[in-house]
């Protein structure tokens, strides 16, 4: 697999403000009114100009390895005109609401049954501002708020207040009494939403849609999903996603080799296997750019979230074509959540080895996966925190990366830089402060993090717990049996081994399960020394 394939994670000491290049006054551009105004202060799409978790390149780039150079299309990029990912619908449980921060804006997804879509909404009931992810669907298929029992339709329009009489005046057609309802839509089979909510862009998707990546709607591909919270940046995720690399390297016993390029009079090397890389930058513009790289392989950054490619290498002209050509795409979508905070989603379409999605569960993909994932969380976390400090000024100054495995780092810090500012428009007030290292086990955790996002994991997760009880309780019936049965039913030595061999069987498996249930559900620690 490529070492594209890694994501990782980064790791931190106490909270450092994040330092801008000679901090800006935050320059909020704020939205048209809500449909609710008591809640204008915490809907405002003010475009703030808090800097990027950790830090990008603010004094002019030094010459890429590559030779693309600086894009040539001039523009600042508009984080609230895109549309942002929110999970794998199949991690969805149409049956309950789902909450999550995404661009430092709270919100919640729900399943309106009415109309057979999924809904966004702001994740705070306009009557004293409860969440309304940890509401419920009610009987007729409305989102309810559970602290007073508001119910809401599918526009966002309140239908029920079961506090005001029904003589009374219609309190719950009364503008306040709405929520904020964002533009949504499923496409491969992923739910994305578009963070404003004024009415002149309920129709965006007619003029803008997310990111299409074909191969994942192919009928001939297999894809697996999958999706978890992390502890460092925005910035830090894209940038290490485009990091070849750091995979032999950070992720060593976790992948395979990766094949060996021609590097002529080199006489050194190491038991990773890392090697020299040629890629160069095209197309590179306010909404991202493309990489190419050696044997055809290929990766886009289509800004804000996506980054695809394929990490196989493209059959040379002229060479006989298989009927069909073995295809596997790595495809990435990275979320901002806050500072020092981000989320992304992954989706492998392929379409060799479409056999084994019929015997092996989505959750058994995922015990490899996280384990990439923790293996540089910390190193990324720590390596934020080294940014911070250093200043958002000074990133060219900081780092040295003179070969050519760097030139996508540097052309995405290229583009923060001269689109962005090195500034994240956060869609809502945010503090411009890193929250402080936790330790290290709840740097790795990766229940809330994974598991309790995930319906694959959380149901096998559900499933091993009960076998873990019910060996136990086996471990315990066969001793006791043995207790009763002796010298009536139980006689023989052989007997009497056999029971007490199946007894300490079941107590070994249970012990053994776990183990296993804590090292791929919770915590498992990765010290690169002794690997």
């Amino acid at each position: 697999m490529d070492p594209l394939s890694l994501l990782i994670l980064p790791r931190a000491r106490p909270s450092l403000p994040l330092r801008t290049a000679a901090n800006n006054a935050a320059r909020a551009s704020p939205s048209a009114a809500r449909l609710a105004p008591a809640l204008r202060w915490r809907r405002q799409r003010a475009r703030l100009s808090s800097p990027v978790s950790a830090v990008a390149a603010e004094a002019p780039p030094s010459p890429s390895p590559s030779g693309g150079g600086e894009e040539d299309s001039e523009g600042q990029f508009d984080w609230l005109d895109q549309w942002y990912p929110f999970a794998p619908v199949c991690d969805l449980d149409p049956g309950a609401p789902h909450g999550k921060t995404v661009l430092g804006l709270r919100v919640v997804a729900w399943y309106d049954r009415a109309v057979d879509e999924w809904r966004v909404f702001d994740d705070a009931c306009p009557h004293r501002l409860a969440p309304l992810s940890e509401g419920r669907i009610d009987d007729k298929g409305r989102l309810q708020c559970v602290y007073h029992g508001w119910c809401f339709d599918g526009r966002g329009s309140c239908q029920f207040i079961p506090q005001a009489p029904a003589l009374g005046p219609p309190v719950h057609k009364n503008s306040k009494a709405c929520v904020a309802s964002y533009p949504s839509v499923v496409q491969n089979n992923i739910l994305w939403f578009y963070p404003r909510a004024d009415a002149e862009h309920r129709d965006v998707l007619e003029r803008k849609q997310p990111p299409f990546i074909p191969e994942i709607d192919d009928p001939s591909f297999v894809t697996v999903y999958g999706i978890r919270d992390l502890s460092y940046g925005y910035d830090v995720l894209v940038e290490n996603l485009m990091d070849p690399a750091h995979a032999p390297y950070a992720h060593k016993g976790l992948m395979g080799k990766l094949p060996k390029n021609e590097d002529p009079g080199r006489v050194e090397f190491d038991i990773e296997g890392g090697g020299p890389m040629k890629m160069k930058i095209e197309e590179a513009d306010v909404n991202g750019f493309l990489s190419r790289q050696e044997n055809g392989r290929y990766f886009r950054y289509a800004a804000p979230c996506t980054f695809y490619g394929s990490p196989l290498p493209i059959a040379a002209e002229g060479e006989e074509k298989k009927k069909k050509k073995p295809q596997f795409m790595l495809v990435f979508m990275c979320i901002p959540v806050a500072p020092g905070k981000s989320r992304v989603i992954w989706a492998f379409p392929r379409n060799i080895g479409v056999w084994l999605d019929k015997i092996i569960p989505r959750w058994y993909y995922h015990i490899g996966q996280n384990a990439i994932l923790d293996s540089d969380i910390y190193l990324l976390h720590i390596e934020e925190r080294n940014f911070a400090a250093a200043g958002i000024e000074n990133w060219q100054k900081a780092v040295y990366v003179p070969t050519q495995s760097d030139t996508m780092v540097i052309a995405f810090r290229n583009w923060l830089r001269k689109h962005c500012k090195n500034q994240l428009g956060w869609a809502a007030p945010i503090a411009d402060q890193l929250p402080a290292t936790p330790t290290k086990d709840k740097l790795m955790e990766r229940y809330w993090s994974h598991v309790a996002q995930c319906k694959s994991c959380s149901a096998a997760l559900k499933a091993m717990k009960v076998l873990e009880v019910a060996l136990q309780v086996a471990a315990v019936a066969v001793v006791g049996f043995l207790a009763v049965a002796k010298g009536t039913l139980v006689t023989s030595v052989v007997h009497k081994t056999a029971i007490v061999s199946l007894a300490v069987l079941c107590f070994a498996v249970s012990r053994w399960l776990g183990n296993f249930i804590e090292k791929n559900f919770y915590f498992q620690d990765y010290v690169h020394a002794y690997k």
